[in-house]
């Protein structure tokens, strides 16, 4: 089998999935973001199947959309990356799905964005339509900062800034829970322990493993099955209301979470890439 690996640079995650690959007496393409160059309307690339570790999510996306256009299997696929990239259709595929999840709002001008964040309530939410790593998100407190923060982005101008994503403000013990989901199941849990209301690892959060239940197991299933499925990280708020799903994240970072969980979270993502490769190599012997 022929396998290639989208990459913009070999982090921790990417270096334990080549050398799980390794394991299995694979040697995989390393197709950098950086240097590649697709031709539309040839193909180029001939793998079976594709694994996505790009960072930027513009070059995954597209990158993404080349190769499943010429024929070529991706893990995710480029509908999973377009649906959990933008939080505005993950949102939308979400209340569609009737999968539990925080009030949300969209605005399209800064006025209707105030509007929205009142009807809301303080403490709300501002969101850009893209990132991630909860950079730009922003914790509005009272009607000033709302102006402020509002004004901001109408005079920064750019695309991200020009949609208002508006969220209740979900409080929360102190913790929220990332799920993983491959395939069909929710393979392991951490808590995301934080003083601050952001929890993401990256930005400092502390993780400790979180027993998969029934409950966070239907909902990031139900969730995953809502953005397309595949290889994804599930953030889940503890709410009275019971669980919420808050984000869906389609090139997951791992590395905290294998010792945490006891879980091999890189040969679970192989074994499921190697399946998709296989699927279509018996579908093409037929």
């Amino acid at each position: 089998m022929k396998v290639g690996m989208l990459l913009s640079r070999v982090r921790v995650e990417e270096k334990l999935l080549l050398e799980e690959f390794g394991r299995r007496g694979l040697q995989v393409t390393r197709i950098d973001d950086r240097d590649v160059i697709f031709e539309l309307g040839r193909n180029n690339l001939k793998f079976d199947v594709v694994l996505e570790r790009a960072i930027n999510h513009s070059r995954a996306l597209y990158a993404l959309k080349l190769l499943n256009d010429a024929g070529i299997t991706t893990v995710n696929t480029y509908r999973v990356a377009d649906n959990c990239g933008n939080k505005i259709i993950t949102s939308s595929l979400l209340a569609r799905d009737n999968v539990p999840s925080p009030r949300t709002l969209i605005a399209f001008t800064p006025e209707s964005a105030l509007q929205a964040i009142e009807e809301v309530g303080y403490p709300a939410v501002l969101k850009p339509a893209v990132g991630s790593w909860g950079r730009l998100l922003s914790l509005v407190s009272d009607r000033y900062a709302a102006e402020a923060i509002l004004e901001h982005k109408e005079i920064l101008g750019s695309y991200h800034h020009s949609i208002f994503y508006v969220q209740e403000y979900v409080e929360k013990p102190g913790r929220d829970i990332r799920s993983f989901v491959v395939g069909d199941e929710c393979i392991c849990a951490i808590y995301r322990y934080s003083d601050h209301w952001l929890t993401n690892t990256a930005r400092g959060g502390r993780a400790e493993n979180c027993p998969v239940t029934d409950e966070i197991a239907a909902l990031s299933l139900a969730a995953a099955r809502s953005v397309g499925g595949g290889v994804v990280a599930i953030d889940l708020l503890e709410n009275e209301r019971g669980l919420l799903v808050n984000e869906v994240n389609y090139t997951m970072e791992f590395r905290n979470s294998i010792d945490t969980t006891g879980v091999n979270i890189p040969a679970r993502i192989v074994d499921y890439t190697l399946q998709q490769g296989e699927q279509v190599g018996r579908s093409s012997a037929a």
